[in-house]
């Protein structure tokens, strides 16, 4: 395994002996092979579940300290703090910040300890938090939460080196999926207790709140999670699971995982995976970023029940990812596009409903976010991690999830400044007569924002992935 880039001491290879403060971040060196059958699987049974619940609850938890944004957009708009345009470029600041970020760390992760890099940067992003509410300043927002996504862009990747190296090729979907799920847990808890956070205490207290939480979950990725089995005397997990699938193509076996980072990179699949969970990003994010405030200004609902009805949402994307790879790895060998197109083409008939459901009908509406919550999840596993440590294999997963990364968040990016340059060439300005308590008419102007240009602009980006997803039917797998 190779070394962190720039220093030695991973891997087997000898330290240095000058100080360099991010040895500490360097994967271990393999230690001697435990021989005692029953031993090492002890050691794997205890730690692979050890592992599945660090990643799932930390990357899930962290989550808190990515979305607050969203909830509080309507009441930083109705006080006048920012427009929707502002917001927008904000939010494109992390987006950014989280796409490059993302990249970078996936290359890092490939030879970190991901125990501690995941640890420090979930701790960093709650101290984000927490400095925002010292600033309103629209340039300071945007370079903080820029900087938020950098280290919010390292739980994803360190997650996939963690999964690649303790489950094996043909039991990863199902597992993948399970920590899918802590995309719905933590966009979940964000929507439901940071929008009564901000309802009855304003909305700087939806940066306190969820920074405050995650320096808990920055010890508790620390206490739990592990670095490569290899490093505490363990076969790779292959090896463990006699999983070496045929039919597939093995890599390389290298003492270096940069061979292997560079192979996926040039692979035509993974800039086509990567170009179609762009366009699943767009709609993601679509409904996270912008979904409060669509269904305050559209379908007159309270911030809180706008909150409830995307943690409905979220919810049911719990569900969405374990069936994804459970269905995936069992009736389907491990292969993910016939699995991709069933749940690309439900996601779009559920945005549809989601969007052109005549008001009146909520039972319907909210089968509609339930849907879109399911499939999205699924779609997301997928797309946003899954296939591609599929295609890479587990040397170069970390590269491969910050590459789709990188190119997924660049899409959200996009997302964010269209969607809010479409929606505040849409605002609009009614005069309302209403008797004050004088019982004099008193004329006001009212703001209306027209989201019909944004939601044709997001219903498409969803076609276009359902099409650049169907065409990698065909592509093979890496161990």
């Amino acid at each position: 395994m190779g070394s962190w880039p720039g220093m030695s001491g991973a891997g087997g290879e000898a330290a240095t002996r000058s100080w360099n403060p991010l040895r500490w971040f360097a994967t271990g060196p393999d230690a001697p092979r435990i021989t005692d059958p029953e031993r090492v699987n002890q050691l794997y049974r205890r730690h692979r579940m050890s592992v599945m619940f660090a990643i799932t609850c930390g990357y899930g938890f962290g989550y808190t300290c990515r979305l607050p944004l969203a909830v509080m957009k309507k009441p930083l708009l109705d006080e006048g703090v920012f427009t929707a345009e502002w917001l927008g470029l904000i939010g494109s600041a992390f987006s950014i910040g989280y796409a490059v970020g993302k990249l970078v760390n996936g290359f890092l992760a490939d030879h970190a300890n991901v125990r501690r890099f995941f640890s420090a940067t979930v701790l960093l992003s709650a101290l984000i938090n927490l400095a925002m509410l010292g600033f309103v300043s629209p340039w300071a927002w945007a370079i903080l939460w820029g900087l938020n996504g950098w280290f919010q862009g390292a739980g994803s990747p360190c997650s996939g080196v963690s999964l690649a190296n303790w489950f094996s090729a043909k039991e990863r979907g199902s597992y993948y999926g399970i920590f899918s799920s802590s995309h719905s847990l933590g966009e979940g808890l964000t929507f439901v207790f940071n929008s009564l956070l901000v309802t009855h205490l304003g909305w700087r207290a939806g940066f306190a709140g969820p920074g405050m939480f995650c320096l808990l979950v920055a010890f508790g990725i620390l206490l739990l999670l592990r670095d490569r089995p290899e490093t505490m005397g363990l076969p790779p997990v292959a090896d463990w699971r006699n999983d070496h699938p045929a039919g597939t193509d093995r890599a390389v076996p290298a003492a270096d995982p940069r061979r292997d980072q560079l192979r996926a990179l040039r692979m035509p699949a993974m800039w086509v995976l990567g170009l179609a969970s762009a366009c699943m990003y767009v709609s993601r994010y679509a409904i996270n970023s912008w979904g409060m405030l669509y269904l305050q200004e559209h379908r007159n609902y309270t911030l809180v029940e706008a909150g409830l009805m995307l943690g409905l949402n979220t919810g049911a994307g719990l569900a969405g990812c374990v069936v994804y790879g459970f269905i995936s790895d069992r009736f389907f060998n491990a292969r993910r596009p016939p699995v991709t197109f069933i749940f690309g083409v439900l996601e779009v008939i559920a945005l549809l409903m989601i969007f052109y459901t005549p008001p009146g009908h909520p039972v319907v509406l909210s089968a509609a976010f339930i849907l879109f919550g399911f499939t999205l999840s699924g779609l997301l596993a997928v797309l946003g991690g899954l296939f591609a440590v599929d295609i890479a294999g587990r040397r170069a997963a970390g590269a491969a999830m910050g590459f789709i990364g990188i190119v997924s968040y660049l899409g959200n990016a996009l997302q964010e400044w269209v969607s809010g340059l479409l929606i505040q060439r849409g605002v609009t300005f009614a005069t309302v007569t209403a008797l004050n308590e004088q019982g004099q008419a008193v004329a006001t102007q009212v703001k209306h924002y027209d989201f019909r240009s944004a939601i044709a602009f997001w219903i498409g980006a969803s076609v276009l992935s359902l099409v650049l997803a169907a065409s990698l039917w065909r592509v093979k797998t890496h161990e």
